[in-house]
């Protein structure tokens, strides 16, 4: 496993990031511990969650399957850098009453125990603002935060689905209050997603934010999803299929799926490898429902991408530019 710095911190973590979204949803107990299991054997040592996943009536299960997971010991908590988000109200029925969503100094408060019960632990590596909070100044989100540090109880920040603008908005609060700020980005950026290099990813090495990708594979598109289809392997559903219902995107998933074909290479790994290729960017977030996908995600740590195919894959899927001459000049 290759191990890396979450931005500018000390915090050693590795280049693939196990995401649990699918615990408990689509992944029973028994199975997200073995997938645990397997991801800590082999060195991956950074997990993300979130105290919504779960959904619906089951918010927070997510967080209680990777609660027992610790739970049963031999040094698992202790060789885990564990993330989780706070934003989303965590009623079953959606209504929450004032003040039980967000980031209100009252809410994060509330929010950061209800995690460390679910968690079974006593602290958070890293504690993510799941979405920016329009309604809340930064002054006090970190204030919240820092008496969280103080306690022991959250040891770094990190947002996620930030634009550029609030990465600098929040950072430059946090160094007029001497507090350390965000050391990390969690956002949507991919192949075929790559708006993010515009304003989000220069804004994150900027300020020294470990940049971590979330949907690698753009929901499955990526993961050579028209082989998949003509072989029946796989039916295309919501926004993969409104996707490829664009005959131009259908044509570059086309073109994408012949070249990998081409040099030999399967489309899932090529996809993730490409994005540990690319500047600030920490490791990308892998959500296996199975053993047998983060298998297959793990082999995209030792896929070499030549500067040739780098360029190929850049002529099929475009990025923004550099800003702000992308759309400036």
């Amino acid at each position: 496993m290759e191990y890396t710095q979450l931005g500018r911190t000390g915090l050693k973590v590795s280049r693939l990031v196990l995401g649990t979204m699918n615990f408990g949803p689509q992944t029973d107990e028994a199975t997200s511990h073995a997938i645990m299991d397997t991801a800590l054997d082999v060195g991956l040592n950074f997990f993300d969650t979130a105290n919504v996943y779960g959904w619906g009536e089951y918010k927070g299960r997510t967080e209680e399957i990777v609660g027992s997971w610790f739970a049963k010991g031999d040094g698992r908590r202790d060789r885990t850098v564990i993330a989780t988000k706070v934003y989303g109200n965590m009623d079953a029925d959606g209504e929450a009453w004032p003040n039980h969503d967000k980031l209100s100094a009252l809410n994060i408060r509330r929010a950061v125990e209800g995690s460390l019960k679910r968690l079974g632990t006593d602290y958070i590596d890293v504690y993510q603002f799941h979405h920016i909070d329009r309604a809340t100044p930064f002054e006090e989100i970190w204030q919240a935060i820092d008496v969280l540090i103080q306690q022991g109880k959250v040891l770094y920040a990190g947002s996620s689905n930030f634009p550029g603008y609030k990465i600098a908005q929040a950072n430059e609060t946090a160094a007029r209050r001497g507090s350390v700020g965000l050391v990390s980005e969690q956002c949507l950026y991919n192949l075929y997603e790559r708006r993010a290099e515009m304003e989000v990813i220069p804004a994150a090495q900027e300020y020294g934010l470990g940049v971590i990708p979330w949907s690698p594979l753009h929901g499955g598109l990526l993961g050579g999803v028209l082989k998949k289809e003509a072989g029946g392997k796989r039916r295309t559903e919501g926004r993969a299929a409104a996707t490829l219902a664009d005959p131009v995107a259908r044509r570059q998933f086309q073109a994408y799926e012949d070249l990998l074909d081409k040099h030999g290479l399967e489309p899932g790994e090529t996809a993730l490898a490409w994005l540990l290729t690319r500047p600030g960017v920490t490791g990308p977030i892998v959500g296996p429902r199975t053993p047998e996908q983060l298998t297959s995600a793990l082999r995209a740590l030792e896929v070499e991408l030549s500067e040739e195919l780098l360029a190929a894959l850049d002529e099929i899927f475009p990025g923004p530019g550099p800003s702000p001459e992308a759309f400036a000049w």
